[in-house]
């Protein structure tokens, strides 16, 4: 008999979104046609006008005015501030969440973001409705006590730091898995570096690469970092690397990107669905910190340049992928260039070591590892794969 399975997000950035089709991938692959799971957006979906619009407010907030942002999340940052603000609202919209469970009727529920904890249990107690309710936190190393619910049967993490934050919010250690970040399944493999993938790739065979990415919708100082990375990695008329930019869904940023002569052979992409081989066929990643795209470099062994963070939920980023040395932060567009330059030539030694580093650090199956122990609190289900 099909089980059915409530992932529950809201479009407040890629990442909760990203991280609900890749639990979704991972049940098809794992699983066939044992699971079928449905993805909805809890915030904006069900939640009663005015209150659903609020969601809408986290792009310019997180883009426009960071600092407002940051005093926002800090402000939440304790464990009782959340739990009581998230109780009282709880109590108050509980009846509109409901909702949902009457159309879906699922076995189980999945959150896979922040706000929807108490929302979400509140309606379940209300109902009287006895499913197993499991977290998946994908923020990675800062992470707000809003994540972490005391009558969630199972919570995923990404990290020790995370696993330190969901004891300080009283999780039992029964309560928590630490596998990773949930990423795509093609990340479980990845693929192999070599001339053949770059052939594929119509890339340049022989000169290293970076690759400038700006998330989905291709945000950020992608354009001035390319400029000042070409105008780098060339010297003395002859370029010492090359570069991918992946643009996204930004058809600006691509127009401008393809309309630019380049001194140093650049491939210019919008939306991409091959991810994974990018990231293999290059030497490094320029990207601000979001914890998908480092997860997913990780697994790949690509050292990491982190551009920028959205205060907040990523500040903590930029220390985790330091700390572990598997790259560095370096705001300006000029300080990037000089340093992967660096990397590019006298410092290919410190490259290669942050590449080894990233692969010890990565977890390349822990979306499968998340899904196994999900269908598990619904029974000895074996994968398809191996039935």
């Amino acid at each position: 008999m099909t089980k059915r399975i409530l992932i529950l997000m809201s479009k407040t950035g890629g990442g909760h979104r990203a991280s609900a089709e890749a639990l979704k991938a991972g049940f098809a692959q794992l699983y066939g046609d044992d699971f079928e799971v449905e993805i909805i957006d809890l915030l904006m979906d069900y939640l009663p006008w005015p209150v659903r619009e609020l969601p809408k407010s986290y792009s310019f907030l997180a883009g426009t005015t960071p600092w407002l942002w940051r005093l926002l999340f800090q402000a939440t940052d304790e464990q009782i501030t959340a739990a009581t603000l998230n109780r009282m609202a709880a109590r108050v919209l509980g009846q509109s969440i409901a909702q949902a469970f009457t159309r879906y009727q699922p076995d189980l529920v999945i959150s896979v973001h922040p706000l929807v904890q108490y929302l979400s249990m509140r309606a379940l107690k209300v109902m009287r409705l006895r499913i197993p309710f499991v977290t998946v936190v994908t923020d990675l190393a800062t992470v707000h006590p809003a994540w972490f619910h005391p009558r969630a049967d199972l919570c995923f993490i990404p990290s020790q730091e995370a696993y330190t934050a969901a004891r300080k919010a009283r999780l039992t250690p029964e309560q928590i898995r630490l596998y990773g970040l949930p990423i795509r399944p093609m990340f479980a493999t990845p693929p192999q570096r070599g001339l053949e993938l770059r052939a594929r790739l119509q890339m340049d065979p022989d000169l290293p690469a970076a690759l400038l990415v700006g998330g989905g919708e291709g945000i950020g100082k992608v354009a001035s970092i390319a400029h000042a990375l070409n105008a780098r990695l060339f010297e003395d008329g002859k370029p010492l690397g090359q570069m991918v930019i992946i643009c996204g869904s930004n058809r600006k940023l691509y127009d401008e990107m393809s309309a630019r002569k380049w001194s140093i052979p650049v491939r210019v992409l919008g939306y991409v669905d091959n991810m994974a081989e990018w990231m293999a066929a290059c030497d490094c990643i320029v990207t601000k910190a979001g914890p998908g795209t480092i997860a997913e470099a990780l697994t790949c062994g690509l050292p990491i340049m982190l551009s920028g963070f959205i205060p907040g939920q990523e500040e903590g980023n930029v220390p985790y992928v330091i700390n572990h040395q598997v790259g560095a932060y370096r705001p300006e567009p000029e300080d990037i260039a000089r340093l992967v330059t660096r990397w590019f030539g006298p410092e290919r030694g410190e490259l290669a070591r942050m590449a080894a580093n990233a692969r010890q650090l990565g977890n390349p199956r822990a979306t499968f590892h998340i899904v196994e122990d999900i269908a598990g609190l619904l029974g000895d289900v074996p994968p398809s794969l191996t039935k």
